[in-house]
C-alpha cells in the first residue's frame, strides 16, 4: 500500500504487532486522495493496539525524523497533561460544590429545629419516625396545601397533613417509618417552584415523634355583625363598578385619591384620613352614584340600616394591598355601617380590644352589617398580602368565621377586590354604651399616678390593682402573646427523671405544661381567666396566691417561676414567694426562678426587648415629647431618703455588687417607655390593647388605666403593670439568704436574671 515519506510514495510491508522497536506506530483516519488511500499528515497518537483495520509503520532512517517525532510526541503528552490536570480540577470543584450544598442543608435543618422549638415546643429528633416536619413548606411562605399534597404523596400514603396558619413549616405522618424515609431522603434540600408566584424554595426536613398541633377553640362573629350573602346579581355588580370612573377627571371634587395601600373615592362627603372625620359643612356635588340606589332601597326594606345613607367611600384593593386595623370613628356616622364586596372575595380581621380575633370572610357580591358593638368597639381590617389563609375543605368558602385548624387549611390567591362602604353622617354627638373608646365622651378625669408602697396593706393594693386585676382584663390579648417556650427552660424540664411531679408556679396560659410529657405538671396562677385558658387546653392548673399555694410540703420534685417574682412591690414579699418555692420541694428537688433583668444590656449584647425597636428614634421621640421614663404627675414630694424597697438584709448581700438604679426617690412610680433601657428598679410598664404602634401624638400625660377602670388612653384601653427589675446579683442574694436552698446555677438569659436552686 503506498505511503507518503517526505514528498514521495512509498510501499510500506505489511505490519506486525508489536513493531520493532526502531518503528514508530500510529494509527491513520483515511481519507482518498485520487483514489488512492494514504496517511492523514496529523496523526492520533497510541500506546495501543488499534482497531482501525490501516496502521501504518514508519521506519526511521533519520536522527532529524527521530527528533521530529519525538517534538511531536513531547507535545501531545503536554497537551493530553494539560486535560488530565483540568479534569481533575472540575472534578475536585464539583466535589467542593456537593460539600458545600451539604453543609448548607444541614444548617438550614438545624435552624429549622430552633424555630420549632422557640414556636412550638417540639423537639425534632436523629432517628427515623412516621412524622416529619418540612420547613419552607407553610402557609406562612406562599405553600398552598393541593401543592404540598401533591409533592408528598409521590413517596406514600399519609395520615395527617397540618398546616398552621401564617407559619413557614407544616407537618405530615405517613402511614410508615419506611415511607417517611423515602420522603426525607428525596425531599431534603430540593428546590421547588411555588405555584402561581414562580418563586424557588428549598425545603429541609427533619423527623420528629409525633404530629399534634393545639387547634384554636371556634369563633364565632362579633356582636351586632352580619354578612349576607349574594345580595346583588352579577349584572347589578357589573354596573355599579362601571358607575366608577377611576381615570375621570382629576380636578373635580369626589376625584381619585391614590394612598399608600389602596384607590379610593369618596361621594356625599368626603372623608378626611388626618382627622378620622368629614366635614360636615362642606359636602360633595352630585351626591351618591344613582347606580347605587336599588341596592340601598333593598337593605332598607330588609332592614339592614335605618337610615338611608349619605355618604359613600370606595376602595381598589390590587392583590396584596390592605388597610390598617381601625374602628369609624363614633362621632362621624351613625350606628349602622354596611361594606359590600365586589370583584372577589377578601378576609377580613376583626379584633376585640381584649385580645380577641375573629377571620372572617367576604365572598363577592356580600354585604358585611357592622352595627353594635362590633361597629363601635372592635376594630376591622385587611392584612396586605397576596394570598388569604381560608378552610381547605370549601374553596369558595360560604360566609363565617375562619378557624385556626391545622389540619384544614389552604392558601386563597386574591384577586382584584372592590368594596362600597356606606355611610349615614352623624348629627349629634355619640352617646353610645361604650364611652372608654367613645371620642364623643372622652373623660377629662385623670387618675393620679400610684405612689411606691409604703406598708404591707398598700403593697397587697398595689398589687392587687396594678397586677392581678390588669392580668384579668388582659388575659385573652395577654395569651396571644406567650405561645413559644423559653429554649432553657424546656431544657430544665427535659433534664427532670421521668415521672417527677413539678409545679409551675403563676404558669399564665400554660405554656410550658405540656414540655415533657414524662412529668406529672400541675400549674396555678392568680389570674382566673388565665387558669380557664389553660383548661380550654386541658391542663392541670388552679387559681391561687404565690405567697400561699395551697401544695403539700416536701411534695414537689421541682418547681419553676417564670416571671412572676419581679410583680411582687416589696422586697420582703418576693423574699416570701422564693421561700415559699423551697417549702413545696422534697430534699434534692429543684426550683428554676426567671426574674426581669435591669441590665436589658449585658456584655455588650443588647436584649432582644432592646432590638426590637431602633433605639435611635426612641431617643429622639424621648428628647421631642418627653416619653422618657418619668412620673406623671411631677408634683408628688419630696423624699430622697426613703429606701423601702431595699431590706436590709438584701442590702448586706449587695454591698459589693454594682447596679445603676437607686431606691426610688419619691413616693410615685415612673411609668416606663417601651423598648427603651430602665431608669428605675420600681415602675409601670404600659399594656396597649390595640394592633397597631402608638399615634405619634401620644405622650405620657395620657390616662393610667388600673384593672377594672373604665377610662381610656385612646381609642382603645392602655393597663400598667407594677414591675421590680432585678440589678445583676440582686435575685441570687435573695436567694442564699434562705438557709433551707443552695443556689445551684445563676445566669443571664435575653434580659432575665435566672437561678437554679436545690433544695437541702
Amino acid at each position: 500500500m503506498p505511503a507518503r515519506r517526505g514528498r514521495r510514495w512509498c510501499r510500506v510491508p505489511a505490519p506486525t504487532w508489536p513493531p520493532p522497536a526502531d518503528v514508530y506506530v500510529y494509527t491513520a483516519s483515511l481519507y482518498v486522495c485520487g483514489g488512492v488511500s494514504a496517511a492523514q499528515t496529523k496523526p492520533k497518537l497510541s500506546n495501543k493496539e488499534p482497531n482501525l483495520s490501516l496502521i501504518v509503520a514508519l521506519p526511521l532512517p533519520t536522527a532529524a525524523a527521530q527528533l521530529c517525532l519525538a517534538t511531536r510526541c513531547f507535545r501531545f503528552q503536554k497537551r493530553l497533561l494539560r486535560q488530565n490536570t483540568s479534569m481533575e480540577a472540575k472534578t475536585t470543584e464539583d466535589h467542593l460544590k456537593v460539600h458545600k450544598m451539604k453543609k448548607k442543608v444541614l444548617r438550614k435543618q438545624v435552624r429549622a429545629q430552633h424555630t420549632l422549638m422557640r414556636h412550638e415546643g417540639i423537639e425534632c429528633v436523629s432517628h427515623a419516625t412516621q412524622s416529619l416536619v418540612i420547613a419552607n413548606a407553610g402557609l406562612g411562605n406562599g405553600m398552598s396545601r393541593q401543592q404540598l399534597l401533591r409533592i408528598l404523596e409521590e413517596y406514600g400514603a399519609m395520615e395527617t397533613l397540618l398546616m398552621p396558619p401564617n407559619k413557614p413549616y407544616s407537618f405530615v405522618k405517613y402511614r410508615t417509618t419506611e415511607e417517611a424515609k423515602k420522603a426525607f431522603n428525596a425531599l431534603n434540600g430540593k428546590e421547588v417552584t411555588l405555584e402561581d408566584c414562580d418563586q424557588n424554595i428549598v425545603l429541609y426536613i427533619n423527623f420528629v415523634e409525633k404530629v399534634s398541633l393545639q387547634n384554636a377553640v371556634p369563633t364565632s362573629l362579633p356582636p351586632g355583625l352580619m354578612v349576607i350573602e349574594k345580595i346583588i346579581s352579577p349584572e347589578e355588580e357589573r354596573k355599579m363598578l362601571e358607575s366608577i370612573d377611576w381615570k375621570g377627571d382629576e380636578d373635580t371634587q369626589n376625584a381619585q385619591k391614590t394612598l399608600k395601600h389602596r384607590r379610593v373615592k369618596h361621594f356625599g362627603y368626603e372623608f378626611r384620613y388626618d382627622n378620622n372625620n368629614v366635614d360636615k359643612d362642606k359636602p360633595l356635588p352630585g351626591g351618591l352614584p344613582e347606580t347605587c340606589n336599588p341596592f340601598l332601597e333593598k337593605c332598607l326594606k330588609q332592614g339592614y340600616i335605618k337610615h338611608k345613607p349619605d355618604q359613600l367611600t370606595v376602595n381598589q384593593y390590587e392583590p396584596g394591598q390592605g388597610i390598617p386595623p381601625h374602628t369609624d370613628t363614633h362621632s362621624a356616622f351613625e350606628d349602622e355601617i354596611i361594606s359590600l364586596s365586589l370583584g372577589a372575595e377578601i378576609v377580613m380581621d376583626f379584633k376585640h380590644p381584649d385580645g380577641r380575633t375573629v377571620a372572617i370572610m367576604l365572598p363577592r357580591c356580600s354585604l358585611l352589617v357592622m352595627t353594635g358593638e362590633s361597629r363601635y368597639l372592635w376594630t376591622h381590617g385587611i392584612t396586605p398580602r397576596k394570598y388569604d389563609v381560608i378552610q381547605a375543605s370549601d374553596l369558595r368558602q360560604k360566609v363565617g368565621t375562619i378557624t385556626a385548624d391545622a389540619g384544614d387549611l389552604t392558601l386563597n390567591r386574591r384577586e382584584t377586590r372592590t368594596s362600597f362602604t356606606f355611610r349615614k353622617v352623624r348629627r349629634s354627638p355619640c352617646n353610645c354604651i361604650y364611652p372608654s373608646v367613645c371620642d364623643s365622651q372622652k373623660g377629662q378625669h385623670r387618675l393620679v399616678q400610684p405612689s411606691f408602697p409604703q406598708n404591707e396593706m398598700e403593697a397587697s393594693k398595689l398589687e392587687q390593682e396594678y397586677v392581678h386585676k390588669v392580668y384579668e382584663e388582659i388575659a385573652t390579648h395577654f395569651s396571644s402573646t406567650r405561645h413559644s417556650p423559653w429554649p432553657r427552660i424546656v431544657e430544665f424540664l427535659r433534664s427532670l427523671p421521668t415521672g417527677s411531679i413539678v409545679a409551675d408556679i403563676g404558669c399564665g396560659n400554660g405554656k410550658y405544661l405540656s414540655i415533657n410529657e414524662d412529668l406529672y405538671m400541675v400549674g396555678c396562677d392568680r389570674s382566673k381567666n388565665l387558669v380557664d385558658i389553660c383548661a380550654e387546653k386541658h391542663f392541670q392548673a388552679f387559681v391561687c396566691d404565690a405567697l400561699s399555694v395551697p401544695i403539700r410540703s416536701g411534695s414537689c420534685d421541682a418547681c419553676i417561676s417564670i416571671a412572676v417574682i419581679h410583680h411582687f412591690s416589696t422586697a420582703e414579699r418576693r423574699l416570701a414567694t422564693i421561700h415559699e418555692l423551697a417549702r413545696l420541694l422534697r430534699p434534692g428537688g429543684k426550683a428554676l426562678i426567671y426574674v426581669w433583668a435591669m441590665e436589658q444590656e449585658y456584655k455588650n449584647q443588647k436584649s432582644k426587648y432592646l432590638k426590637e425597636k431602633n433605639g435611635n428614634k426612641n431617643k429622639e421621640k424621648e428628647m421631642n415629647t418627653g416619653t422618657a421614663e418619668r412620673p406623671l404627675n411631677d408634683q408628688g414630694p419630696d423624699n430622697s431618703s426613703q429606701d423601702s424597697a431595699w431590706s436590709d438584709q438584701l442590702l448586706n448581700g449587695l454591698k459589693d455588687e454594682s447596679c445603676s438604679a437607686k431606691p426610688v426617690a419619691d413616693f410615685r412610680l415612673p411609668v416606663h417607655t417601651n423598648r427603651t433601657s430602665f431608669h428605675s428598679q420600681d415602675l409601670l410598664v404600659p399594656w396597649h390593647l390595640k394592633d397597631g404602634s402608638k399615634k405619634k401624638e401620644e405622650s405620657v400625660d395620657t390616662v393610667l388605666v388600673p384593672g377594672g377602670s373604665k377610662e381610656s388612653q385612646e381609642l382603645s384601653p392602655v393597663f400598667h403593670r407594677y414591675y421590680h427589675v432585678f440589678c445583676e446579683g440582686e435575685l441570687e442574694a435573695a436567694c442564699r439568704s434562705l438557709d433551707c436552698v443552695r443556689v445551684q446555677k445563676s445566669y443571664y438569659d435575653q434580659g432575665n436574671w435566672c437561678v437554679i436552686l436545690e433544695k437541702l
